[in-house]
């Protein structure tokens, strides 16, 4: 296990909330250390849509692989990729590629069941763990009970558990239930599952104090990050189009941003 990965596993096993950035690209890899986060994730979205393409299974291989091996090679953080849910139905074809992107030196990945079945995920995840060898890759699993709106209540709480336990058994080291917010559920689900939870940032979730004391060990920013850069984007834009560009207060000078990058 490397050092990168076993700190990466650490951050999970410690006690209260750790919270990952999202990111698509080099640059943010790199902004995002340089305030102070402990790790780095991508965001599927994000990628997707900075690469000019749809989320939902679009981004072409190589284009993912490209970015990953271009955001490892500027941040000292462990890296890990959202790859959906692997970018195929066959188990063995999601497994080469997640070989592809540890070889580019990513150290966890997410995937999803995302409207498929929990068997074909189960699937998926004993498939990547043969083609490993053994080799050290942080599994987060991923199920969207709550995104797809596939149950609520007490039924998506046993449906969410029963998904989580099921890939804890095939190999996942994580469980990941985006859409998920309310805190006596959070609780039960953190509870029943042997798995570290990971929940994703929605507007009016509860404080990140109480998510951690509910059990969650990892909230991901999801694409929000992505949508705060759009709009003010978006918004100098606009600016600049109708002739009254200024720069923002507090913003890094050509020199500054530039050293950042020649550090690397």
């Amino acid at each position: 296990m490397s050092n990168v990965h076993q700190n990466f596993v650490q951050l999970h096993q410690r006690a209260g909330l750790y919270v990952l950035p999202n990111v698509w690209d080099a640059g943010g890899a790199r902004l995002v250390q340089q305030l102070g986060a402990v790790a780095v994730g991508t965001s599927s979205a994000a990628m997707a849509w900075s690469c000019g393409y749809a989320d939902g299974g679009a981004l072409p291989d190589t284009a993912l692989l490209q970015r990953v091996s271009e955001i490892v090679g500027v941040t000292s953080l462990p890296v890990t990729v959202d790859i959906e849910d692997g970018y195929s139905d066959v188990p063995d074809a999601v497994a080469e590629r997640v070989l592809r992107l540890v070889e580019a030196g990513a150290v966890g990945i997410n995937i999803e069941d995302g409207a498929g079945s929990p068997a074909a995920l189960v699937g998926k995840i004993t498939a990547i763990r043969s083609a490993l060898g053994g080799r050290s890759l942080f599994i987060n699993a991923r199920t969207d009970v709550y995104l797809r709106g596939l149950a609520e209540g007490d039924e998506a709480v046993g449906m969410s558990i029963d998904r989580l336990q099921a890939y804890a058994r095939a190999g996942a080291d994580g469980g990941f239930v985006p859409g998920l917010r309310a805190l006596d559920e959070v609780a039960a689900v953190a509870g029943a599952v042997p798995l570290p939870l990971n929940l994703m940032w929605l507007p009016g979730m509860a404080p990140f104090a109480a998510l951690s004391q509910a059990g969650v060990r990892r909230l991901s920013a999801g694409p929000a990050l992505f949508m705060h850069a759009w709009t003010a984007m978006a918004a100098a834009t606009t600016d600049f189009l109708g002739g009254v560009m200024a720069m923002p207060e507090g913003a890094p000078g050509y020199a500054a941003l530039n050293q950042l990058f020649s550090d690397r």
